[in-house]
């Protein structure tokens, strides 16, 4: 069973000071998880984990993930800006985007961020734009399945990320001959993998493929960027990923493929942000209503505003009573107040008997939960706590306020 980082009276502490929902993140799990990852790839020198920003854009959470030696994975302007003001810079920034402004390949050579091409096409639209890096990476798509033995884990073919093999040996040969000196390799073929298999066939899959590429376009090798995929067990029961057991595994291939070709010396990278985060937020609600028609209903004071995971995919997210983590259960629907039947963030699911005023934590919210947010109904996105080390919280980003809704509107005075 999934059990809360925080005892049932601390928490109760911190909503009498910070009014639900809130987002509420662990900066001890967060440390621990980036020593282990750094631990299973210590045997690659050049080792260095990019965080995808786009999982938890908060700078209190990156700038831990700085103190303990992490770059960024950038995928937009703003993430770029905020990387820059929080002391990121040069190579410690990976920028994957794709169907790319002008604007922001620019501001990503202003930055010296390492440049990942999404598209074949990208190579002549940098080249106009902003010029060819010294350092420069490819991202590649098999198309087709990727298969971890019997079981499909995703169709790279229907993704609109990436460049056929033809193309990204193409895209060398053309970089190389406007000036690139140094080249990476890139691919993320599956998402939010429970699988310690799928690390290492990922790996052994483009270390073939730079294998091949550098003898077909003679290039100096710099790096293979893994990228993320490597997921976590939202369910209540199962083994979750062990880094440890995966950095072997992609050790194994590393010496048995590059090695003996000669490209012992190549880097490894990964831009890894579930993995990293999701088990270390949760998001913190009350039961506000209680409804019986056909089904029972347990009304939040959260909604698909604060987590659109279950709305949008149908995904799990386990659900914990703090204030009656055992006893007598009930079959409900837990749900939010949109005008939208899909704010659910659980559907027939058994539950203690909870009522009115009773706090609900929802599990592994740490990514892609805050970040997903969005105004529908015009609700407001809550605010981000931080449970520091020494026990501590501090708010980390304040809720936003019908001000902060109304600020980008022409022709309304919210004062009046």
């Amino acid at each position: 069973m999934k059990t809360p980082f925080i005892s049932r009276e601390r928490l109760a502490e911190l909503t009498e000071q910070f009014p639900t929902p809130f987002h509420l993140y662990d900066e001890k799990g967060i440390r621990a998880r980036v020593r282990a990852l750094h631990q299973a790839f210590a045997w690659n020198p050049g080792f260095k984990e990019y965080f995808a920003v786009k999982a938890t854009p908060n700078p209190a959470i990156l700038k831990i993930l700085k103190e303990e030696g992490c770059g960024v994975d950038c995928a937009s302007y703003v993430e770029l800006m905020m990387s820059q003001k929080l002391g990121f810079a040069g190579d410690e920034i990976m920028f994957s985007s794709n169907n790319t402004p002008a604007d922001e390949f620019r501001l990503a050579r202003q930055l010296g961020a390492t440049i990942n091409l999404d598209a074949y096409e990208d190579v002549a639209f940098l080249e106009e734009v902003a010029s060819i890096p010294k350092v420069i990476s490819c991202r590649y798509n098999p198309g087709g399945v990727f298969e971890l033995g019997t079981s499909i884990m995703d169709h790279p073919e229907e993704a609109k990320f990436g460049m056929t093999k033809v193309q990204l040996i193409q895209a060398f040969k053309e970089l190389k001959a406007l000036g690139a000196e140094k080249f990476g390799i890139h691919a993320f073929l599956a998402s939010n993998t429970v699988s310690n298999a799928y690390y290492p066939e990922l790996a052994r899959q483009l270390f073939e493929l730079a294998v091949e590429v550098v003898e077909a376009t003679g290039v100096e090798l710099d790096f293979i960027n893994l990228s993320g995929g490597v997921g976590v067990n939202y369910q209540p029961e199962g083994e979750e990923n062990d880094i440890a057991v995966i950095g072997q595994g992609v050790r194994q291939a590393y010496e048995e493929i590059l090695t003996p070709a000669g490209l012992g010396q190549v880097k490894i990278f990964t831009e890894l942000g579930r993995f990293m985060l999701a088990p270390f937020g949760l998001l913190v609600t009350k039961v506000t209503h209680k409804k019986q028609t056909y089904r029972t209903y347990l009304g939040v004071d959260a909604s698909a505003v604060n987590l659109l995971r279950p709305a949008m995919y149908g995904a799990y997210h386990h659900i914990t009573n703090m204030d009656r983590p055992e006893g007598p259960t009930e079959i409900i629907d837990v749900v939010g107040s949109l005008c939208e039947n899909n704010d659910k963030f659980a559907i027939q699911r058994e539950l203690p008997v909870s009522q009115i005023g009773d706090t609900l934590v929802i599990h592994d919210t740490g990514a892609h939960g805050f970040s997903m947010g969005y105004q529908y109904n015009a609700k407001l996105r809550s605010s981000e706590i931080l449970l520091e080390e020494n026990g501590q919280a501090r708010m980390i980003r304040r809720a936003e306020r019908p001000e902060d809704y109304f600020a980008t509107l022409y022709g309304f005075d919210f004062e009046k």
